[in-house]
C-alpha cells in the first residue's frame, strides 16, 4: 500500500470463519494502515433476500460475479491514465442484472429515474399486463373483452369443439 496502489477491496463471506468477522477485518486494517490508508465497511445485505439459495442461484451468482469482475477490469483499464484512475463518467457506477433476457450493466444514474425507492421495485413492472390472462388461466370468472379489445370472431363463432377434435 506504500507504493502506487490507491484502492483495495476485501470481500468476505459471512460464513468464512467464525473469528474473521467484518468488524475484525475492519479493525485489523484500520490499525495496521494508520497514516497509509483508511478503511470503510460496506455490508451488501440487501442483495441477499429470501430463503436458502438453490443451485441455480449459486450458479447464476457465480456467472454474474465473473461478469462484474471482468467489467470492472475493463473499466479500470479504460479510465487509467498517467498512474491515476478517472472514473467520473455516468457509466462508472453500474448494477448488473437481466434486461430482456440479456445480462446487462445499467448505470445507477439511469436506474434512479425508473426506481420506486420506497418499495424497492422498478416503477413499471413488465408482467402487470399479464394479470388478466393469469386470472383467465386460473379459471376466474372474467370477460375476454376486458383483456383483448375488439371483436373476437375466431372465439365467438365456436368453430372449435372438443367433439370435432378442434
Amino acid at each position: 500500500m506504500k507504493t502506487d496502489i490507491q484502492r483495495g477491496l476485501v470481500l468476505r463471506n459471512e460464513k468464512c470463519h467464525e473469528h474473521y468477522t467484518t468488524e475484525f477485518l475492519y479493525n485489523l486494517y484500520s490499525s495496521e494502515g494508520k497514516g497509509i490508508f483508511d478503511c470503510r465497511i460496506n455490508v451488501l445485505g440487501h442483495l441477499q433476500q429470501g430463503g436458502a439459495p438453490t443451485p441455480f442461484d449459486r450458479n447464476y451468482g457465480t456467472k454474474l460475479g465473473v461478469k462484474a469482475v471482468l467489467w470492472m477490469s475493463e473499466k479500470l483499464q479504460e479510465v487509467y491514465r498517467k498512474g491515476r484512475v478517472f472514473a467520473n463518467a455516468g457509466d462508472s457506477a453500474c448494477v448488473i442484472g437481466l434486461r430482456k433476457k440479456v445480462v446487462a450493466f445499467s448505470p445507477v444514474t439511469e436506474l434512479k429515474k425508473v426506481t420506486d425507492f420506497e418499495h424497492r421495485l422498478p416503477q413499471e413492472q413488465w408482467w402487470l399486463n399479464l394479470r388478466l390472462m393469469l386470472k383467465m388461466l386460473a379459471n376466474y370468472q372474467i370477460s375476454l373483452t376486458e383483456y383483448i379489445s375488439g371483436k373476437m370472431e375466431h372465439v365467438t363463432r365456436r368453430t372449435l369443439s372438443i367433439e370435432k377434435g378442434f
